[in-house]
């Protein structure tokens, strides 16, 4: 079992999410030779950092409406019923299940909510370290990487290309750059 000693700088507290230093996203492979990165620009979240770092936690909201793909045409199709259909289905959550060290980083296991569809996924998780801010405050850092089956969460759209292959790629890269803010007594 993992100590507080073995992390460098380790603050045990409850941290938001500051949406304005983070990033979540994803990129999915099209039309079989590049990939198209989309971003979430509204999304909050709490990290629970525990003395024993194994009991950790975190739970995260993200608005589906921020789509953004730097294509506003894109970015409705990607809105629309044949992928996340946003206007039934407004949030994609998040919610810890587990933390475990896992040799120099560490695995959040959880449960991802898609389209009302609920899959338990894992998440290669870096600390990226611990420490104060300009303000008095104090900052924690996390990236988490993760690869997910869109079909299996109701993003189920095939579109054929002509002589074979997909235009949309089933494979979805999840990536979190992710900045928590220690909540203050």
């Amino acid at each position: 079992m993992a100590s507080t000693t073995q992390i460098p700088g380790y603050v045990v507290g409850t941290w938001d999410i500051d949406a304005t230093h983070s990033t979540v996203g994803f990129s999915v492979r099209h039309m079989m030779v590049s990939k198209v990165r989309v971003y979430f620009r509204e999304f909050s979240g709490e990290i629970v950092t525990a003395e024993d770092p194994s009991q950790s936690s975190v739970t995260a909201t993200i608005d589906m409406d921020s789509i953004d793909t730097r294509q506003e045409q894109r970015d409705a199709h990607i809105k629309s019923a044949d992928f996340f259909d946003v206007g039934s289905h407004t949030v994609m959550s998040f919610r810890s299940t587990g933390v475990r060290n896992h040799g120099e980083d560490w695995v959040v296991e959880g449960d991802l909510t898609i389209k009302g569809i609920t899959k338990p996924i894992t998440l290669k998780l870096e600390l990226n370290g611990f420490g104060p801010d300009a303000y008095g405050g104090t900052r924690a850092g996390f990236s988490g990487k993760t690869e997910i089956s869109r079909k299996e969460f109701g993003v189920d759209i095939d579109m054929p290309m002509d002589g074979g292959g997909v235009v949309v790629g089933d494979k979805i890269t999840v990536e979190l750059e992710i900045e928590g803010v220690l909540r203050s007594a």
